[in-house]
């Protein structure tokens, strides 16, 4: 099943990081983005499908803005980053990606997972 999920893990306290807001975005021609999902990570720190039903995957640029201040503030913790923006390109829509973030108040890191 192609698609696209995330997953992130609080780095800095050993947990994942539930109810983070995340928002999918897919470049249309001429730069603009289109807003595809908006939604938050569940008690795992997961969005296991960030695609409704119905929109299929295409070759395309996309990107993933991470409301990593607002979880931190939650967290009573004072954070450099107030959002995260991981930007990627899908050449094969056919395949599965996923997108991790692991995340500490001061730092963070994305790679293309399983």
């Amino acid at each position: 099943m192609s698609g696209i999920s995330t997953h992130i893990l609080d780095t800095s306290r050993g947990v994942p990081a539930a109810g983070v807001r995340v928002v999918l975005e897919k470049e249309a021609p001429g730069g603009i983005w289109k807003i595809l999902a908006d939604t938050r990570t569940d008690a795992d720190g997961r969005v296991k499908s960030l695609l409704a039903p119905g929109n299929d995957l295409v070759a395309a640029s996309y990107r993933m803005r991470f409301a990593t201040g607002a979880y931190w503030t939650g967290q009573g913790i004072e954070a450099f980053h107030p959002h995260v923006e991981v930007a990627f390109l899908i050449s094969d829509p056919a395949r599965h990606h996923h997108v991790p973030l692991l995340v500490s108040p001061f730092g963070y890191t994305t790679y293309r997972g399983t």
